[in-house]
């Protein structure tokens, strides 16, 4: 999936033998040689977030609160924390790129851990890769992921408590907390990819 999807996103992106790329995508463009040899690769170093689309939001109804452009994101993740009734709701085609769906970003009520939950596109059958992913990945700790296959929709549903993936600090921002988010789906992705 991932494969296919960087290299429709190659095809819409080459201008004049150049393609801007993040990170992530340059490194793995360049692992399974998706592109021509006499394409340029200029990595990008601009906020990947730009086009976000955020809502704030009501924990207990749903209710939208308002809705926020990028300029939110420079904001401490400890707002969450400081506002528990709400949660965020982010939509980015970097993490439509790696198969994630509509990503909310929460503290737990329970555990005060930040939790991400998003939905995951893979079959039902992956599963156990998944779990064993998650398990190897995550600081072990109580609440560290939840996964449950959704029948209806056809992905799983994820929620991954952020203050136990690698890289996680309490004082980054929302936008340095939805990198890091995105870095960690992206190798996930990647490695169940690679090990189908």
């Amino acid at each position: 999936m991932l494969k296919k999807q960087m290299e429709s996103y190659i095809s819409e992106s080459v201008i004049e033998n150049k393609i801007e790329l993040f990170k992530e995508e340059k490194d793995y463009v360049e692992k399974h040689k998706l592109l021509a040899e006499d394409i340029i690769i200029v990595e990008k170093e601009n906020a990947r977030f730009t086009d976000a689309y955020i809502e704030r939001s009501n924990k207990e109804s749903e209710e939208l609160i308002s809705e926020e452009n990028c300029a939110f994101l420079s904001q401490p993740i400890e707002y969450l924390k400081k506002n528990k009734d709400e949660f965020l709701y982010f939509e980015s085609r970097w993490f439509e790129l790696i198969g994630v769906e509509a990503l909310s970003l929460e503290v737990d009520d329970v555990f005060g851990t930040y939790n991400a939950m998003f939905g995951l596109k893979f079959q039902k059958k992956m599963g156990d890769v998944l779990k064993t992913y998650l398990t190897k990945e995550l600081q072990e700790g109580i609440g560290s992921f939840s996964l449950m296959f959704n029948q209806g929709e056809g992905l799983w549903d994820v929620n991954v408590a952020l203050d136990n993936i690698k890289g996680f600090q309490e004082d980054m921002s929302l936008e340095e907390a939805f990198h890091l988010i995105y870095h960690f789906l992206f190798n996930l992705v990647q490695t169940i990819e690679e090990d189908m």
